[in-house]
């Protein structure tokens, strides 16, 4: 297996008409660009409905975040990933 830890590479996008950059390691590009071809829509539209769903939130992250976050949850099936405070309270038991 091929270590993923790799710094993150800045690439840019356009998001609703506006150019604008990411900084991404190379595996989340890589799971990205898997998600787009999954569901058939090019690369800017995904992160487009990623950004949309983002400024949405209640709290919300930075787009490169939102992007790896959307990624994960999509990894576990759709589930949300849980809150920072359960998290937290599961590691210290």
């Amino acid at each position: 297996m091929t270590v993923p830890y790799h710094p993150p590479v800045k690439r840019s996008v356009e998001v609703a008409g506006h150019r604008t950059s990411i900084s991404l390691e190379p595996l989340f590009w890589d799971m990205l660009r898997e998600a787009a071809q999954a569901e058939g829509v090019p690369l800017n539209s995904l992160v487009a409905r990623i950004d949309a769903e983002r400024i949405g939130a209640d709290s919300a992250p930075g787009l490169a975040g939102a992007v790896r976050l959307w990624l994960v949850a999509r990894l576990r099936g759709g589930r949300e990933p849980a809150p920072a405070e359960t998290v937290s309270a599961e590691a210290d038991q």
